[in-house]
């Protein structure tokens, strides 16, 4: 009930300037809704002093009606003690006897299995479920009844504890998580040792999406210190899934980092060939040789000779002819696709000279391996 103090201040300062603007319909709205935050003597008198007289007594620097120029009095119900029909309806947004109930029972509770309606080997979907249903139950926005708000922030704290596997443990070993009947409002009192770590509010909108929206920043005591919060989650919850997310990604990363490295060390260990099909300066393969068998050019560098003579040669020789022909199976498989698709344009565009510049079209590696295949079988 301490916690609701800061906002029940709050709604006694909208209502004293309601009421100093003549605006008693607003200034009985917040005066309810103060006293049922927070019960005091000034709002009680208020609210007695609105409904009874139609006026502000009590009120600072608030003119009555009769004092306001170019005026005449009013006869209306208010004057006579009775209460305005929108007065009615502020105090009629009221309650059922259930719901009162329902508040009672959950003040009468020992401890925050009781509170929830769950065995003690409930399992988490079993608390889940009943904390949907009871948080829905006793929202303040939905349940009225005196003493809800402290209900809905009892069931809040019941399951804040409850879902906590390490606080649940604790909490079956050594104790009760409230002491019924300690405090000056009745009921309620929450046990030092088994705090909620997030408000009410917030728990209620994790679950709900945000559902019965205050728009209003929250103020929630838990016996031992104060937190104020507009729709912000534990922080310390926060920081453990941060940790956990950052464990898992890096868990993730792993296989792709260790396929990097692998890439790059056989990179770093397997030697560049000593030839080049072509010219390449950069490396120094520039000195233009032949092979013996399929009369292919490569180039190598100026110390080529000395390092490679009889068998390492013909290795060599070997490997650059396998990359020429492999180069060249290559090339002739693009040049075929590429006339093959001249071929099919110019049959569904019917045109004639697409057609012949397919059947014009040189295959120059096609025919350099067909001389190839005619060498092997000749040989």
């Amino acid at each position: 009930m301490e916690g609701n103090r800061d906002e029940a201040d709050k709604c006694l300062r909208i209502a004293r300037k309601a009421l100093q603007n003549g605006e008693h319909d607003k200034a009985l709205k917040f005066l309810n809704k103060a006293e049922k935050l927070y019960p005091s003597i000034e709002a009680k008198a208020l609210i007695d002093a609105i409904t009874k007289n139609g006026s502000t007594a009590g009120g600072p620097g608030h003119r009555n009606e009769s004092d306001k120029p170019n005026q005449g009095k009013s006869t209306g119900p208010a004057q006579n003690g009775a209460m305005p029909e929108t007065e009615k309806k502020v105090e009629s947004k009221a309650y059922t006897s259930e719901q009162l109930d329902g508040v009672q029972r959950i003040k009468k509770c020992n401890d925050f299995y009781e509170i929830l309606g769950i065995v003690k080997d409930a399992s988490e979907e079993d608390l889940k479920k009943a904390y949907r249903k009871l948080a829905l139950k006793f929202h303040p926005d939905k349940n009225h009844a005196p003493g809800a708000t402290e209900a809905f922030k009892a069931i809040g704290n019941a399951y804040a504890v409850l879902s906590n596997p390490v606080k649940r443990k604790d909490y079956d070993q050594y104790g009760e998580g409230l002491s019924p009947g300690n405090s000056q409002h009745g009921g309620f009192e929450f046990h030092r040792n088994y705090e909620a770590d997030i408000t009410p509010e917030d728990l209620f909108n994790m679950f709900f999406g945000g559902g019965f929206p205050t728009g209003s920043t929250q103020t929630y005591s838990n016996g031992r210190t104060r937190f104020t919060t507009q729709h912000t989650y534990h922080r310390t919850e926060r920081d453990d899934e941060r940790t956990d997310g950052g464990f898992s990604m890096f868990l993730q990363l792993l296989p792709i980092i260790v396929l990097i490295l692998v890439s790059v060390l056989s990179q770093l260990m397997v030697s560049s060939p000593p030839y080049s099909l072509y010219y390449r300066a950069a490396v120094g393969h520039t000195l233009k040789k032949q092979s013996i068998n399929l009369k292919v050019v490569y180039f190598v560098n100026k110390d080529f000779d000395k390092e490679y003579t009889g068998v390492a040669l013909q290795k060599v020789e070997k490997s650059v002819e396998d990359d020429y022909i492999t180069n060249l199976r290559n090339n002739c498989w693009k040049e075929r696709q590429e006339r093959n698709d001249y071929f099919y344009a110019a049959k569904v565009y019917r045109d004639v000279r697409l057609r012949k510049k397919a059947e014009l079209m040189r295959m120059e590696s096609c025919e350099k391996l067909a001389r190839l295949n005619e060498l092997y079988r000749g040989g």
